[in-house]
């Protein structure tokens, strides 16, 4: 998400960053620049302007003119703005206490991965140490219960259904009994949609939303959809009333129109985005980080926060002091691809490092070819992990014929290694000076070094 816009800004940026001055010229044209990336990213043309005004008002002030850092006043001013346009906060869930049921209902077209998002967003309540329910109301797509009690069953959620069911909201109301029985307090219902919106789907979203009373009303809609997305979760809104929104497919490669537009246009906060196919890619939208990234600067808090998930605090530990010894290791390397993978999408996670967004297509990932760094490791002896030195030329062909690759690939990787090891070395030694977080080159050590072995 947000790849063509963020090169785009990031030139408009560059363009007034370092001078020792700037004039109205310089913020005029930076300003038109990101008008037109803005434009081309599907953003609502109303809030296009709004951002323009907003921004070259407060940049022709003297404050920015007169500043001892002009450029970097600037930069400052149009991260803000972007953060306001996002919904300026991030927007959590509005849930009772665990001594109440909380009520959450999906709401959406059909196709816009409400189903999935569902199981998601109760695995991630789940997590947090709620007791949530999903709720099979989607009455009308055919194996629509059968999908959610499949995901159910993968997030380890109870799912409640009524196989031949036609009424929602009865079905709703025996739910709501069920989880009254089972100590549930968090109620999340998977509804009916449409290819297209229609009076009758409406009249019964009105209906269940009658009988259940929730507390969230959330709008699932497809990331690629652009402004359609915007259009839609309006109409909903003014109709059944909504709370916020879920955007999926967020690690597309879409233009991000939507994601900028939605809190202008409709007034509602986007609270979560689906990144991934599996039951853990479903993130919390923070403005300010959506923002940074926007603007080339990364995502370092997310980042850090993904690996926190997936690597225990004694290992990172043990993996910053190898590699400030250069003790890291083939081992440690394999470790390190393991929990990369963990982490989800290796695009998502290459586009939350400063200055990395949109640097890699996909196709540059794929050459990269981590899996293939696995399995090679996955062939080698104990020793050979724990010491790369002794890998010989007799050693590398075998390594090879049991890995099913070439020689030269085995070679490679190992060029490869020993380029991450002395990156590491570096990285080490910033991260003690305070400019990288303590942590964060230990935890990140699969996917920051990793970027050694990827073609620029």
């Amino acid at each position: 998400m947000f790849d063509t816009l963020t090169n785009t800004v990031s030139d408009a940026l560059r363009f007034v960053q370092g001078k020792g001055s700037i004039t109205e010229k310089n913020v005029n044209e930076a300003v038109e620049k990101i008008k037109m990336a803005l434009l081309e990213a599907d953003v609502n043309l109303r809030v296009v302007r709004r951002f323009v005004n907003q921004t070259v008002e407060e940049a022709l002030g003297e404050k920015v003119l007169r500043a001892v850092d002009p450029g970097q006043q600037f930069v400052k001013i149009v991260h803000d703005k972007l953060c306001a346009f996002l919904g300026g906060e991030k927007a959590g869930l509005a849930l009772k206490g665990p001594d109440t049921i909380s009520v959450i209902l999906m709401l959406g077209l059909q196709g816009s991965g409400k189903t999935t998002t569902s199981a998601k967003l109760a695995l991630r309540l789940k997590n947090e140490g709620r007791k949530p329910l999903l709720v099979a109301c989607d009455l009308v797509r055919p194996a629509a219960a059968e999908q959610l009690a499949v995901l159910g069953d993968k997030a380890g959620v109870p799912v409640y259904r009524e196989d031949g069911a036609k009424d929602a909201a009865a079905v709703y109301k025996n739910a709501r009994f069920f989880a009254e029985r089972n100590g549930i307090d968090t109620i999340i219902v998977d509804t009916a949609g449409r290819l297209h919106l229609d009076a009758e789907m409406m009249a019964e979203l009105e209906r269940l939303k009658a009988a259940a009373k929730p507390d969230e009303l959330l709008f699932v809609s497809d990331a690629m959809t652009g402004q359609s997305a915007v259009d839609i979760a309006k109409t909903f809104d003014e109709r059944i009333g909504l709370s916020g929104v879920i955007l999926t497919k967020f690690d597309s490669d879409t233009r991000g129109g939507a994601a900028l537009s939605l809190k202008t246009v409709t007034g509602k906060p986007l609270k979560f985005t689906g990144i991934g196919e599996k039951l853990e890619d479903l993130d919390v939208f923070y403005p300010d980080r959506a923002a940074s990234r926007i603007l080339g600067m990364g995502d370092v808090v997310s980042l850090v926060e993904k690996a926190r998930q997936v690597i225990d605090e004694k290992e990172a530990a043990v993996l910053q002091r190898k590699m400030e010894k250069e003790n890291f290791t083939l081992e440690d390397y394999f470790f390190q691809l393991q929990a990369v993978k963990r982490m989800g999408s290796m695009k998502a996670v290459i586009d939350m490092m400063p200055g990395m967004a949109g640097q890699l297509s996909e196709d540059d990932i794929e050459k990269a070819d981590l899996k293939t760094h696995e399995v090679i490791i996955s062939s080698m002896t104990k020793k050979e992990r724990a010491n790369h030195l002794i890998i010989g030329p007799s050693r590398r062909t075998r390594i090879a014929r049991g890995s099913g690759t070439s020689v030269a690939e085995v070679s490679r990787l190992l060029k490869k290694f020993e380029k991450m090891r002395a990156m590491m070395k570096k990285m080490s030694r910033f991260s003690k000076k305070g400019v990288l977080p303590n942590d964060m080159m230990a935890r990140m050590g699969g996917a920051g070094r990793g970027m050694g072995g990827f073609p620029r």
